[in-house]
């Protein structure tokens, strides 16, 4: 009797182990600081016990070796069923069928959480009509501003409009020692890229390109995005705009910042770590990037958490993949400094009471994400070309944003 009785639980043990299912998740969150710990020591370990019949496998990939490990995963068929996924990734193994259009497949589901979302981060899952994942964390930049050096020209707080931008700029950029040189600047960036210009060019009413990402002439080179251009590059004439754009010597924004060099610079939410690390007494100040005719725009970062088509567990993937994005997974994120995505949480308390979250969650609202298009890498090259002819050789505006315009539309003929 003992003996049957031991096989029957043996038997029963056996069949509960067989109707879990394990699920793998690729992700590269950092072992070095909170968001590891937290995910793996509560986060995993809840999701678990809400849906004991899933079971997550977890494995940590170094943010740099993560994209060699996805092409080399998709080769041989071998990826993780879940995968926190750089946004610019998005559209690239979506277009080679590797990712599950969630709006599809979930259609009821999604269609019911789509709104939750900030818009930016949301449009960063998009691809060709479809959404291939959902938002997982996101960034934005802001423009900070040096209250001292600000004071010191009886300015009170940061620009609000683009006009109050230039004139700022021009108050207080100064040869300090009267040598003869600039040695106090308007305003630092660290580059010419989509990343540092796409504040500018949204601002100013301009694009790069259409609502389908489809579409570079007309939008690259439309007159709000010469404007900005025309306008940077009238700054930068003027001797407002520091040689950190360009990777010229000096010192770096942030300990330009810091130090009284640079009045005003774009910055993502990291700067107050990294500047209070070096400078604990530093005061920061903040406000959203100023006001053109296209608004207050900035520029969407952050990770999507996507469902490979390779997995055999989907059904049980998309239940992790809607509790990491659900309220209260997204709200213990900010804890360790990781930015929600939800519009519930824009006035949340833990937003309101956060050192700086506040006005990075406030910028999101109207931030643009880089085109989601597989051939990004390529347009992005392109368009820091074509801000470095302007900007470093001379070259015309117009002239040069027309030539990003026609190489783009090549760029996207590769992928009709």
């Amino acid at each position: 009797m003992k003996k049957l009785l031991l096989v029957v639980l043996v038997i029963l043990i056996a069949g509960m182990a067989l109707a879990v299912e394990e699920i793998t998740f690729w992700h590269s969150y950092s072992t070095n600081s909170g968001e590891y710990n937290l995910l793996t020591e509560k986060i995993i370990p809840e999701f678990e016990k809400s849906f004991p019949e899933i079971k997550v496998k977890e494995t940590q990939v170094n943010y740099d070796d993560m994209r060699q490990r996805l092409i080399v995963g998709t080769a041989a068929g071998a990826l993780g069923d879940v995968i926190r996924m750089d946004i610019i990734w998005v559209p690239q193994f979506a277009d080679i069928e590797m990712l599950v259009p969630v709006d599809v497949v979930f259609a009821e589901e999604f269609a019911e959480i789509e709104d939750s979302f900030l818009p930016g981060p949301l449009s960063t899952c998009e691809w060709n009509g479809h959404y291939y994942g959902l938002p997982l964390d996101t960034n934005t930049q802001v423009l900070l501003w040096n209250k001292k050096l600000f004071e010191e020209v009886g300015l009170s707080e940061g620009p609000k409009t683009m006009e109050e931008f230039v004139e700022f700029a021009k108050l207080l950029t100064k040869d300090k020692d009267g040598d003869g040189q600039i040695d106090q600047w308007g305003y630092a960036d660290s580059g010419l890229g989509p990343w540092n210009s796409i504040p500018w060019i949204y601002s100013f009413g301009g694009y790069i390109l259409d609502q389908t990402n489809q579409k570079a002439e007309g939008f690259v080179n439309s007159e709000g995005s010469i404007q900005a251009l025309q306008t940077f590059k009238d700054l930068r004439d003027a001797g407002c705009i520091a040689d950190t754009i360009v990777g010229g010597g000096g010192i770096g924004t942030f300990e330009g910042y810091a130090e009284d060099i640079y009045a005003m610079i774009l910055a993502g939410p990291w700067a107050w770590p990294i500047i209070k690390g070096q400078y604990p007494d530093a005061e920061i100040n903040a406000v959203i990037f100023p006001a053109g005719a296209g608004g207050s725009r900035s520029v969407v970062g952050g990770e999507n958490i996507v469902i490979t088509e390779t997995s055999e567990h989907k059904e049980a993937s998309w239940e992790f993949v809607k509790y990491m994005t659900s309220y209260e997974v997204q709200k213990a994120f900010v804890e360790v400094s990781q930015m929600p995505v939800l519009n519930s949480l824009v006035e949340d308390k833990a937003i309101i009471e956060h050192p700086y979250f506040q006005v990075f969650m406030q910028q999101l609202k109207t931030a643009v994400a880089r085109s989601p298009h597989p051939g990004w890498n390529q347009i992005n090259d392109i368009m820091d070309q074509a801000w470095q002819d302007v900007i470093v050789a001379d070259y015309d505006v117009k002239e040069s944003l027309d030539y990003a315009a026609e190489q783009i539309e090549e760029v996207i003929a590769e992928y009709e």
